[in-house]
């Protein structure tokens, strides 16, 4: 196929399906299911499904995978690993799986250009997110910065499991044990324990967002232990503009519940320097953000009002 831009912004155009009548009591109504031994979180796609899974778009972002297996082996291969890496991100995203040849009025449907093609479906729209064939540990790597760029613009919803096999036996009452070790550590005050702990989990999966809020709370912990904050007032009064004394009081003020005072002074801090200082002020803020959970209320407006001081 031949290599050109893809450059559809707005809706998919369905027009070009055909919609073949169902065949089974399971037809072009039914779940979509992925194959045997697939993740939980991928789904073959077929021109009787590809309605609902872009329907499913809807809930949280579907990653279209364009490939063949017989006409560029790499393309099937790449497939292969999405599906295989899906199930690390637990529901960020679902991965379509589109064989062009099993369904070329998909790929007419879509304009597709050229084989492999990735593309992320949010809400309905389309938008192409790369057409190379990576190793697996870029893929992952390409994957997280997919997850953590959803969740600045606030898209944190998740896909349930499409295989109930994948969740079968789990009580979902329980404490999860992944992080057990620590929870144990904060409840013993070993705070850098406790750091060290999320560390681990964040490094064995870089989407665990309950880990990175749980991490990015030990370290609030860990920055303000032993500060006086009357002390740490008056200096941050006394210099307005300094990143180090302003960061302290927001963490403080995170620690007194004052959540929304927090981020008001990161914001402003933020708005007020430049260069350095302004990045570090931004990723303390987006430390912050992540501490109390990107689906809070008070997150979406914190990152509208980042949004304004940054532009």
């Amino acid at each position: 196929m031949t290599q050109r831009p893809f450059s559809r912004p707005g809706a998919i155009d369905l027009s070009a399906l055909k919609r073949p009548a169902p065949t089974t009591a399971a037809g072009a109504g039914s779940t979509p299911q992925p194959d045997a031994g697939s993740s939980a979180y991928a789904v073959d796609v077929t021109e009787q499904n590809f309605q609902q899974v872009l329907e499913s778009s809807m809930t949280a972002p579907v990653l279209l995978v364009f490939y063949s297996h017989t006409r560029m082996p790499e393309s099937g291969q790449l497939a292969d690993d999405l599906r295989a890496l899906s199930g690390e991100f637990e529901g960020r995203f679902l991965v379509g799986l589109v064989d062009i040849d099993a369904a070329p009025q998909i790929a007419q449907a879509m304009q597709i250009p050229s084989i492999p093609l990735v593309v992320a479906v949010i809400e309905g729209r389309p938008m192409p997110l790369f057409q190379d064939v990576l190793p697996r540990e870029e893929l992952r790597a390409a994957l997280t910065q997919v997850v953590q760029q959803l969740t600045t613009q606030g898209i944190v919803e998740r896909h349930q499991p499409r295989d109930a096999a994948a969740v079968q036996g789990v009580d979902l009452d329980e404490v999860d044990p992944r992080y057990a070790a620590a929870q144990d550590a904060l409840g013993e005050g070993d705070v850098d324990r406790a750091v060290a702990e999320y560390q681990k989990l964040i490094d064995a999966n870089p989407a665990d967002l309950e880990a990175a809020a749980g991490l990015a709370m030990a370290r609030v912990l860990q920055r303000t232990a032993g500060v006086d904050l009357n002390s740490a007032r008056a200096a941050a009064a006394q210099a307005p503009d300094d990143v180090d004394a302003q960061t302290l009081v927001a963490d403080l003020d995170m620690l007194g519940g004052h959540v929304e005072d927090a981020f008001t002074r990161l914001v402003e801090l933020v708005r007020r320097t430049a260069g350095d200082d302004r990045t570090r002020a931004r990723d303390h803020l987006l430390g912050l953000f992540a501490a109390v959970g990107n689906d809070d209320p008070r997150v979406l407006r914190g990152r509208q009002n980042l949004a304004s001081a940054l532009f």
